[in-house]
């Protein structure tokens, strides 16, 4: 196909401002890497948090600045020794913080090769293609596929990230995709607080693989059989008070201990109900990305009575996540084809990459709940 010389791309000129759409130059792929024909972007809650102060300041390098870390689409070149992708392949990938590996725009280049990324996007094959690059079966569609890079590997990363270096603060708990991960956590409860967030419901079903039960998630009680069809079995009201909450939480445990707590969004009243719904010497997995993120609250900082907290970050470049990501990738073609894990359900957005700031308008305000959103920047007028 002729490839284009200028693209569309949503813009962040500079902060505080909404995002605009623009034009900006097709980059071409340097030596180990594609470029991918974007067909489908989703949208995240960090995308509207780097508009602003601190984030932006904290993350971004470059100006304009383009979003996005979940995008699939079609390689239409390949660049110098790339022999894993071929053109036409059907890939997801992760957006890097440069602009040309961005999600949110028409095309974005990609890194052909798990083991050779730093700081560039990642990527895997949804057809076909030999390793390290790994198939999603053909019943996942790229509005689905687009739902995974980033809440995927922030849950997994949270709970399985086996990597020594002192800068992984995760829980390391046994991995799923060893023998002796799968039902270790056999007859043991979860508790996963926001379990219809994209992150929670990757986290129960991570928890359904490990064998936990009960599996209590927090959740608008509308989004219940969602949460149950992908391996809740109780789903507690989040309008509820946290003392509410504990109430049938304890009920519903009986007395088991619970020796980590998922909370999968970074609030500090989510924060505080996993701190008090954790056993004594148990670990309150959070999303926040270190200590210094100023993402917890003292109190639950501090919890106390041999608590810990545990830290993550989403990032599939990381030195330290790196390993653990290329382990995941190895067999998420396998978990997707047999069910294991369900990409979240998508809403697709209007209006191309126009309609994104409408999007990220309604997360902001809460008003997204159990759903992905998804642009599709070929759309864009």
């Amino acid at each position: 196909m002729t490839i284009p010389v200028t693209q569309k791309a949503l813009l962040l000129l500079k902060e505080g401002t909404p995002y605009v759409v623009g034009e900006r130059p097709v980059p071409r792929p340097g030596p180990g890497e594609v470029l991918v024909k974007i067909v489908t972007c989703a949208l995240n809650p960090v995308d509207y948090a780097i508009v602003d102060p601190p984030l932006s300041r904290v993350l971004i390098a470059n100006w304009p600045h383009v979003p996005g870390y979940d995008a699939a689409g079609v390689v239409i070149e390949l660049g110098a020794g790339v022999s894993s992708l071929k053109e036409g392949d059907k890939v997801i990938f992760q957006g890097s913080m440069t602009a040309d590996g961005a999600a949110c725009q028409q095309y974005a280049t990609v890194s052909a090769s798990l083991t050779s990324i730093v700081r560039r996007p990642f990527c895997i094959v949804i057809t076909r293609d030999n390793e390290p690059a790994q198939q999603i079966p053909d019943n996942i569609t790229f509005e689905q596929a687009a739902t995974l890079p980033l809440a995927l590997f922030t849950a997994a990363m949270s709970l399985y990230n086996q990597s020594s270096l002192p800068d992984n603060l995760s829980l390391r708990a046994q991995p799923i995709w060893k023998a002796e991960g799968r039902n270790a956590y056999a007859g043991t409860p979860a508790f996963i607080i926001a379990g219809a967030a994209s992150v929670g419901q990757f986290a129960i079903q991570f928890a359904r693989i490990a064998g936990h039960n009960p599996i209590i998630t927090t959740a608008s009680l509308h989004n219940a059989p969602l949460l149950k069809s992908l391996g809740a079995t109780h789903v507690l009201d989040r309008a509820l008070s946290n003392e509410a909450i504990l109430a049938e939480l304890f009920a519903v445990v009986a007395g088991k201990p619970l020796a980590y707590v998922v909370v999968a969004m970074i609030d500090p009243e989510t924060l505080r109900l996993g701190r008090d719904a954790v056993a004594p010497g148990g670990t309150i997995v959070t999303m926040a990305p270190s200590p210094q993120s100023g993402h917890i609250p003292e109190d639950v900082a501090n919890p106390g009575n041999g608590k810990r907290i545990a830290y993550t970050t989403g990032s599939v470049s990381a030195p330290f996540t790196r390993d653990t990501c290329v382990e995941i990738f190895k067999h998420l073609t396998g978990w997707l084809e047999n069910g294991d894990i369900k990409p979240n359900p998508v809403e697709i957005l209007p209006n191309g990459l126009a309609g994104i700031n409408d999007g990220l308008a309604r997360m902001k305000a809460k008003k997204v709940s159990g759903t992905k959103l998804v642009a599709l920047p070929q759309e864009t007028l």
